[in-house]
């Protein structure tokens, strides 16, 4: 009944970080058009559970961090009350963002759910290992994305006209290029739609290239093979980074083991991406800012980069602050932002920590008044 309990609790909150967080890697393939959605999400799947499997070699510190050992009380952190509370309130935040389409931070949920889960218990909470174990990695990261976007593309721009690359856009119908402008086509778009013979189901769109060549070989082509690597990048840095927060929560199961934990949690993860990230991939791709194929790339380097780093030295950062902070620093640099947008993404953060802890808390005083 234990296990069950615990399994159970953990698998829920494994499916709702799928859902909310698989497609994030992904969103620039997917928002630059280089990919498709089912692409994408194909991508982000594979990528993703390579991330979980590699976490139980790699990641053993975030393991130890999310399993609340030294934020509460050691007795209660062998509690699989606690334990189940704690997913249970982290997976039902993040379930909750992701009905409305927001991308929000598990890992915020999580550490919610373990500080109000911890106070319901009557455990004191460890404010120097809150501040400077947890809060202080998930706040700064998204500022140095932010500062990388800002400065790293306009370098990579300054580089790529230097070798004489250009940017063009493309008016497409349905899958035919009909034909190439040097700037944005949208006005271009909506007066040719009315001369051009369309039929049902074909819509006119436009579609940034590159052309030139990079060391002999077509940029447009080498831009798209390192577009889908540092996509793949993020999704495995994101696996890497979360599957252990999670996967902690079963040391109360110790049976399963941290290869059986890792695999598991990965499991549930990818089944949640597949099944109910559309609405999150809606917002990351297409309504923070519009992108080509080498904004998408700078802003999946900078992300893979700081996540793959963090998880390495055990900071709990989360992938999705430094994937929206990339995409905000692009949209900064290109004016290209939609603010609107962009203030509900902060507006959902800033809500995530409270709510989850107000929902662990709640779990926990259901879950040990059932028991």
């Amino acid at each position: 009944m234990t296990l069950a309990i615990i399994l159970l609790a953990v698998i829920c909150l494994a499916y709702a970080n799928g859902a909310n967080d698989n497609f994030k890697g992904v969103a620039t393939l997917f928002g630059s058009g280089t990919a498709n959605y089912r692409r994408a999400l194909t991508w982000a799947t594979i990528t993703t559970l390579l991330g979980s499997l590699t976490a139980v070699f790699l990641a053993g510190t975030l393991l130890k961090n999310f399993s609340g050992k030294g934020l509460v009380d050691t007795a209660l952190v062998a509690s699989v009350d606690y334990g189940a509370a704690v997913a249970l309130g982290a997976g039902l935040t993040v379930l909750l963002a992701t009905r409305i389409g927001m991308p929000i931070s598990t890992t915020h949920s999580l550490v919610g759910a373990l500080i109000g889960a911890g106070w319901a218990a009557g455990s004191v909470i460890n404010l120097t290992k809150l501040v400077g174990g947890f809060f202080a990695p998930l706040l700064i990261s998204p500022f140095l994305a932010v500062g990388a976007a800002l400065l790293l593309y306009p370098i990579l721009t300054f580089t790529r006209q230097r070798w004489r690359i250009t940017s063009e856009t493309c008016l497409c119908v349905g899958n035919k290029t009909v034909e190439v402008v040097p700037a944005s086509c949208n006005s271009v778009a909506l007066q040719r739609a009315e001369q051009l013979s369309i039929q049902v189901g074909d819509a006119v769109t436009c579609q940034s290239r590159y052309q030139g060549k990079m060391l002999g070989i077509d940029a447009a082509s080498v831009l798209d093979q390192l577009h889908y690597l540092s996509a793949g990048m993020v999704s495995f840095a994101r696996g890497l980074n979360d599957t252990p927060k999670i996967a902690a929560l079963l040391l109360l199961a110790p049976a399963l083991g941290g290869f059986g934990s890792t695999a598991l949690v990965g499991i549930a993860i990818a089944i949640g991406g597949v099944v109910s990230a559309r609405r999150v991939a809606e917002t990351m791709s297409q309504k923070i800012t519009t992108m080509n194929h080498g904004q998408g790339f700078t802003a999946n380097f900078i992300t893979g980069i700081i996540v793959i780093g963090a998880s390495r030295y055990g900071l709990p950062v989360s992938t999705t602050h430094v994937s929206c902070g990339s995409l905000f620093g692009i949209g900064t640099v290109t004016r290209q932002a939609n603010w609107r947008v962009i203030g509900k993404i902060l507006g959902a953060w800033v809500v995530t920590l409270p709510l989850g802890s107000a929902i662990g808390a709640s779990c926990f005083w259901i879950i040990s008044s059932v028991g």
